[in-house]
């Protein structure tokens, strides 16, 4: 598991499960200092449940501090449990923003 941050995109890498969860939350938190930053997920390999709390815990700091995140490149097992989960209309999603 990684996460870095180059310019205005944070790049999240690897699996994101409740071993590690609280880890990878803390440091995105530590990352998002501006505003109109993306999350890019594209390379996260593992998924589990988990992953829905860390996105709306990065979604409420950013709100806290008058900030917007937005995420692209959602894999295939988080897009499946967002739908699951129906938070689809909650999880701001970039559409125009590509790899």
């Amino acid at each position: 598991m990684a996460i870095q941050r180059e310019g205005r995109r944070v790049y999240v890498r690897g699996s994101i499960i409740v071993d590690n969860v609280v880890e990878i939350t803390q440091q995105g938190i530590a990352l998002f200092d501006e505003d109109g930053l993306v999350v890019d997920l594209g390379e996260v390999t593992e998924v589990d449940s988990s992953v829905i709390s860390m996105l709306f815990e990065w979604l409420r700091m950013a709100h806290a501090r008058n900030q917007q995140l937005y995420f692209v490149n959602l894999p295939e097992n988080l897009s499946s449990l967002v739908q699951l989960y129906s938070v689809a209309d909650f999880i701001p999603l970039d559409t125009n923003i590509v790899k």
